[in-house]
């Protein structure tokens, strides 16, 4: 080879030995999901890359060694080609197919695994089970992989060139879109290339010696500068978030000044040489300065990005070695676990380093603003892309969560194991507790449970490690430890106070048990008792001691391992261990106690006994001298003496009682004493005796010597008898008694005389019973007295009698003050009292009659009205008088009675005024609740200005009555007993005047109101108060409202608009059906009845309305839709119009057509039974539910036509059904040969009753009487005619 070609191939080979530009490779997150995948990415970016670069290299070694070849060797001399194959369109294609091979050559992003993933997904398992189907997936993996990256490059050849029509290019797969998007590269470019790439010569910077400096000044400088040194932060161990944030802070600042204090000065000083712009004419500095500064803002900007970068990977889930470890609490504060730090806390500090990071280097002048020093200064763009930021908070935040996730499964351990100790469940366990009754060891356990939980938590470890945190968890062990250990106080507390009370009872019933065994007994039966209570104490009593101080030592024993006692429980404590040795010396000194005492009292027992012994004698001796009194005037000493002895009696058996009771309790025999039951028995019919004989004396001395007229025949007579009676009684039985004495003294004389021949001496009488012969003789004796009493004493005598009684005698016998019975017995009136008897009987019947009448007038005293206020009028008005009005009745009757008899002549004229007065005040209140009942009812009607407006005659005549009343009333009010109520002068005058003129404003106002419904006839439904209550507030037109049910059938009330014009009607149901004009009840002038007849008129004009539009609606829309838009009766009448025509038009096709309406009325019927199903107002439901009933009715009559071979319209079971028509704008009702109008009654939105053939009979019976002119009663059918 000549010099000279091995000159020429050196120079290709120098030519080949270009500085290409740094390779910039796209970003590592555009696509990317998972780390794996971007580093097998990054891995095919690279080779593709390398490919590209060493193909670029090989092909241009090729032509520089074909243009080498080219001149060593001749050229060779073209063929002859056919035009075609030099043509215009073989150019074309053949430069289209060099343009699409470099579209293609060029990198493609490869398919992403997780779409790979999520068609792996798709297929079963069991598809991809054995080593044959693994191997099947991973060709097809390849295969789509391949599909993929063939439809990419096919997409970007279409996007970026434009095919030329040129028939022989291969088939791409598809027509090409039908504008162009790319370049058409399929014209000649060679002369624009050369154009644009003069351009690019003249405006491309970057190729600019200074730029190549600066880049390598870039590189040299942030390639061995770090913004934060994160190495071997893992190995510095634990560390508090703060002080991480401060450090890395820090180190960013140095950084930061380092940055500024080499790399910069140096980038300034590059540009201040003459050198820096050579080549760069004038007007290009901008540009070139703009070139500079984005160089170097991409710098720092690469340089920031790369900071965050290793930043994030700090935080790298698969790779933890960098992983800082930061220091982490777990606090108790407040009855509260929490996190300190929290995990805010910490997730906010490493954010913020990233904010940290990305403020760094904002600052950085434009080289062209620091050499011109202008002001404000102008910075460089080094921002962190929005992307690159928000990348690293997701990323960050994922990892720190992730990182984090042990510590809070390891706080939700410590809450779902402890926090019942934290949120009041502890609280309440141990109060439910504390207000059950619990034992000892139960409350020992339930502490225990406390005192065990305690010691668990302080068994757990202080520090758990994770990979991002060492959590100290001291704190709230101690925490929880305090808290479960202060829950276990509670409790010790409360079974220490209750130790405290036990011991203190201990104590008290010890101390008890001493001081009533050292208590010197009084009595013996205080001395027994206390033998008993120590025999008891000895035995159970101090057992039973002992065995709870037992049971308090164990007590004791637990509380010393975990309660501090106080000094004063401690004392106690020992006091109660001490008592069982003090309570043995107590018990010997008892001992002696009793001893002495019993001595003492066994010697007080027996002198007590020979004393009672003593004055039993005494009494027995007293007893006998008893027998011995018999003067009758000496009784007062003798009662006394009996009391005595009685007394004394009574003493000597509660000695009796006494000594027994003491003998019981030395366990002695008892003592019987029967002298002392002997003398008990014997002085008690000397007692009555005594005490009974002393009764009537003193009686007698009262009847004979005191006040004659004071006396009462009837109850002398009962007296006399008892004391008879018991005086006899008493005879009999000292009789009886002397004679068992007599006997028992004969049988013990014959005893003692045993044959000895000696007269026996005569008993002596006995002077009791000398006494009772006495007292029974003088009673006899007195007997005779009392007709005389009964006779003369008599309450009903008056001197009208006694001057009768004067005359028979012959001289005056009327008693006064001084008069007796002993003197009117020495009179010898015995021969009179036949005579005397007539007039005191006359004079008994008289006494009654006035006794009677007195009593009568008396009952009236306290008698009196009951007046309760009316409403707010001020004035009051009588109530409940049926009582008074009673007692006047029974009053008059028996005043007519008394009149009527023989005796009353004494008192005639007091008898006949007392019955005057008594007609008239029964009349007077006859009057009085007639005007009061009147003028409560006409009260509340003239009380409105209507009414006396409309009534002016009326109501001056009301006027007058209530002026009366209120003064009559006012009276009564005043003093509302009847006698004195009654007797105001010219009251019953008054009242029958007042009652007149109520009687004509009666008749005035029902003339009125007469009037009124004949002017309006549906007013007759209504009562007399109803129309007065409506016409009383003509100005309130509201106030009809509740009585139009009875003026409408189905109106319920009226929709007023604010200026009262009615708009509108509802039923009771609530259905609304609007009127086709506004009512103006102001135009009305008050006149109800006007604008009444206006809602009537306009109901009637408003149903038919509704009426006519739902008949022209119903053909328009569906019927399940139609029946849901219009009211009730309207869907009701209009549906048996369609059925009535629908019928008479399938009639004439016979039984066939027939049947084909009945299906399509049981599908009709099919649709409204699924729209009742559904969800419905209740206003739709009633409706519907009428409708039913109607619509199965229409669908059985056209079953029995179909029955009975129906086929003219003439047919009698046709005509017999109820039809409806519309006829000449009107709907009319057909049955039979009857035809009458619709009469347009609203009548609501109520239901339907089930229709029966008994129900057409009806029907066809109601509208046939009209038709035919009849009134036949028809009350046969009524009760089938509820509906």
């Amino acid at each position: 080879m000549s010099d000279g070609n091995k000159a020429v191939i050196a120079a290709e080979k120098e030519a080949l030995n270009l500085k290409l530009p740094p390779i910039v490779r796209p970003p590592e997150n555009i696509g990317v999901d998972t780390p794996a995948q971007s580093k097998l990415l990054n891995y095919r970016r690279y080779k593709e890359q390398q490919k590209t670069i060493n193909q670029l290299v090989i092909d241009g070694a090729k032509r520089s060694l074909d243009r080498t070849l080219d001149k060593r060797t001749l050229p060779t001399p073209e063929p002859d080609y056919p035009l075609t194959m030099t043509s215009g369109i073989k150019k074309k294609g053949f430069n289209y197919i060099y343009m699409k091979q470099c579209v293609e050559s060029s990198p493609m992003v490869p398919i992403q695994q997780e779409w790979l993933d999520h068609m792996l997904m798709l297929i079963p398992e069991s598809l991809k089970e054995g080593k044959e189907r693994e191997k099947l997936v991973e060709s097809l993996i390849n295969e789509v992989s391949s599909d993929f990256e063939k439809s990419m490059k096919r997409y970007l050849v279409r996007s970026v060139l434009v095919k030329p029509p040129v028939k022989w290019l291969e088939d791409e797969g598809g027509p090409l879109p039908e504008s162009p998007v790319g370049l058409d590269y399929s014209k000649p470019w060679h002369s624009s290339y050369v154009q644009t790439r003069s351009q690019i010569l003249a405006n491309l910077h970057i190729v600019h010696p200074t730029m190549k400096i600066l880049l390598d000044l870039g590189y040299t400088t942030f390639s061995n500068t770090i913004l934060l040194d994160l190495t071997g932060i893992r190995a510095k161990g634990p560390i508090d978030c703060e002080s991480l944030k401060n450090d890395l802070s820090i180190q960013a600042r140095k950084a930061e000044e380092k940055i500024m204090n080499t790399w910069y000065p140096k980038v300034i000083n590059l540009f201040t040489k003459k050198e820096a712009l050579e080549g760069i004419r004038p007007e290009k500095w901008d540009a070139f300065y703009n070139c500079v500064s984005t160089l170097m803002s991409n710098q720092l900007k690469d340089f920031l990005k790369r900071t965050v970068e290793g930043f994030v990977k700090l935080f790298d889930q698969e790779d933890q070695c960098g992983l800082p470890i930061f220091k982490m609490e777990l606090t108790f504060d407040d009855d509260k676990m929490e996190f300190y730090p929290t995990f805010q806390d910490l997730e906010d500090v490493v954010l913020g380093l990233v904010e940290r990071i990305t403020e760094a280097l904002q600052n950085v002048q434009t080289v062209p603003s620091w050499l011109s020093g202008t002001s404000p200064a102008v910075n460089l763009d080094t921002e962190l892309p929005e992307h690159v930021s928000q990348w690293a908070v997701t990323t960050l935040k994922a990892a720190v969560h992730h990182n984090l996730e042990g510590a809070r499964k390891h706080y939700e351990t410590y809450v779902e194991k402890y926090n019942w100790l934290l949120d009041g469940s502890a609280v309440e366990l141990i109060e439910t507790f504390q207000a059950e009754d619990h034992t000892f060891d139960e409350y020992t356990e339930f502490i225990g449970r406390f005192l065990s939980l305690a010691s668990e938590i302080m068994l757990l470890p202080q520090w758990v490690h994770f990979p991002m945190v060492r959590l100290d968890c001291e704190d709230l062990k101690t925490g929880l430890t305090n808290k479960a250990k202060a829950f276990a106080n509670i409790l010790l507390n409360d079974i220490a106070s209750k130790h405290r009370k036990e011991n203190e009872s201990i104590c008290s019933d010890f101390e008890a048990i001493k001081e009533h065994a050292l208590k010197v007994p009084e009595t013996t039966e205080e001395m027994m008792d206390l033998i008993s209570y120590v025999e008891k104490a000895r035995t159970i009593g101090i057992q039973e001691l002992i065995l709870r101080i037992k049971e308090s030592k164990r007590r004791m024993s637990y509380f010393l391992d975990v309660f501090l006692f106080p000094p004063e429980d401690l004392a106690l404590n020992s006091t109660v261990l001490m008592w069982p040795w003090k309570i043995n010396p107590i018990f010997d000194e008892n001992d002696e106690l009793i001893e002495n005492a019993k001595h003492e009292k066994e010697n007080e027992l027996i002198a007590k006994r020979e004393k009672l012994i003593l004055e039993i004698e005494k009494e027995s001796r007293r007893m006998e001298e008893f027998t011995e009194f018999a003067e009758l005037d000496r009784m007062q000493q003798y009662v006394t003496d009996v009391r005595q002895l009685q007394k004394r009696i009574q003493e000597s058996e509660e000695a009796v009682q006494f000594i027994n009771k003491e003998e019981e309790l030395f366990k002695w025999e008892l003592t019987k004493y029967p002298e002392l039951d002997k003398l008990k028995v014997n002085i008690e019919p000397y007692q009555k005796f005594f005490n009974f004989v002393l009764k009537w004396q003193r009686t007698e001395k009262r009847w004979m010597d005191g006040g004659f007229l004071d006396l009462n025949g009837e109850n002398m007579e009962a007296d006399v008898d008892e004391f008879s009676r018991e005086v006899f009684k008493t005879l009999k039985f000292f009789q009886m008694k002397h004679k068992k004495e007599l006997q028992e003294k004969r049988k013990a004389a014959k005893k003692r005389s045993l044959g000895e021949d000696k007269l026996e001496e005569e008993p002596k009488e006995n002077p009791t019973i000398i006494m009772c012969s006495t007292v029974m003789e003088q009673i006899k004796v007195f007997k005779d007295c009392i007709p005389t009493v009964s006779i003369l004493c008599n309450p009903g005598m008056r001197a009208r009698h006694w001057k009768q009684i004067s005359e028979i005698v012959g001289y005056d016998l009327t008693p006064d003050s001084g008069t007796t019975l002993r003197k009117i017995l020495k009179l010898n009136l015995t021969p009179y009292l036949e005579k005397f008897e007539v007039i005191s009987a006359g004079a008994s019947k008289e006494f009654s009659l006035e006794k009677a009448m007195h009593t009568m007038i008396g009952t009236w005293a306290d008698i009196a009205f009951h007046i309760t206020p009316y409403r707010d009028t001020g004035v009051s008005i009588l109530s409940s008088v049926d009582e008074i009005q009673t007692l006047l009745d029974d009053q008059i009757i028996k005043t007519q009675t008394m009149r009527g008899s023989p005796f009353i002549k004494p008192f005639e004229k007091e008898i006949k005024a007392w019955e005057d007065r008594l007609i008239r005040i029964q009349e007077t209140i006859d009057e009085w609740l007639k005007v009061q009942a009147q003028w409560l009812y006409l009260e509340p009607i003239f009380c409105s200005e209507d009414i006396m407006q409309q009534m002016p005659e009326e109501g001056r005549q009301f006027q007058t009555v209530d002026r009366h009343w209120r003064d009559i009333m006012k009276f009564c009010k005043k003093d509302p007993k009847v006698l004195a109520a009654t007797s105001l002068t010219g009251l019953l005058e008054k009242l029958q005047n007042c009652n007149e003129l109520l009687e004509k404003i009666m008749k005035g106002l029902n003339a009125y109101l007469e009037k009124k419904r004949l002017f309006f006839p549906r007013f007759f439904f209504l009562s007399n108060d109803e129309m007065l209550e409506i016409l009383s507030e003509t100005k309130d037109p509201l106030r009809v409202q509740p009585h139009l049910k009875k003026c409408f059938e189905g109106i319920a009330k009226l929709e007023f608009l604010p200026n009262l014009d009615i708009k509108a009607m509802y039923s009771s149901e609530g259905e609304r059906v609007e009127l086709i004009a506004l009512i103006s009840t102001s135009a009305a002038r008050g006149a109800v009845e006007k604008w009444l007849i206006q809602v009537e008129d306009l109901m009637l004009r408003s149903i038919h309305d509704v009426i006519a539009a739902a008949r022209l609606a119903y053909p328009e829309s569906a019927r399940r839709d139609w029946v849901l838009e219009w009211p009730g009766q309207v869907v009701l009448c209009v549906s048996q119009m369609f059925w009535t025509s629908e019928t008479q038009e399938v009639i004439s096709g016979g039984t066939e057509a027939l049947k084909k309406y009945y299906q399509e009325l049981q599908n009709q019927l099919n649709d409204i039974v699924a729209l009742v199903r559904g969800k419905l107002s209740k206003q739709t439901r009633t409706t519907l539910g009428a409708l039913v009933t109607i619509d199965v009715h229409a669908r059985d009559v056209v079953m029995d036509m179909i029955d009975m071979g129906v086929s003219h319209d003439t047919d009698f079971q046709w005509l017999a059904q109820l039809r409806y028509y519309w006829e000449y704008d009107n709907a009319r009702v057909r049955i039979i040969n009857c035809n009458v109008k619709y009469a347009y009654e609203y009548l609501g939105n109520s239901p339907r009753l089930v229709i029966t053939p008994l129900t057409d009979r009806c029907y066809r019976t109601l509208s046939g009487n009209p038709t035919w002119k009849l009134r036949r009663s028809i009350k046969k059918h009524q009760s089938t005619c509820a509906e």
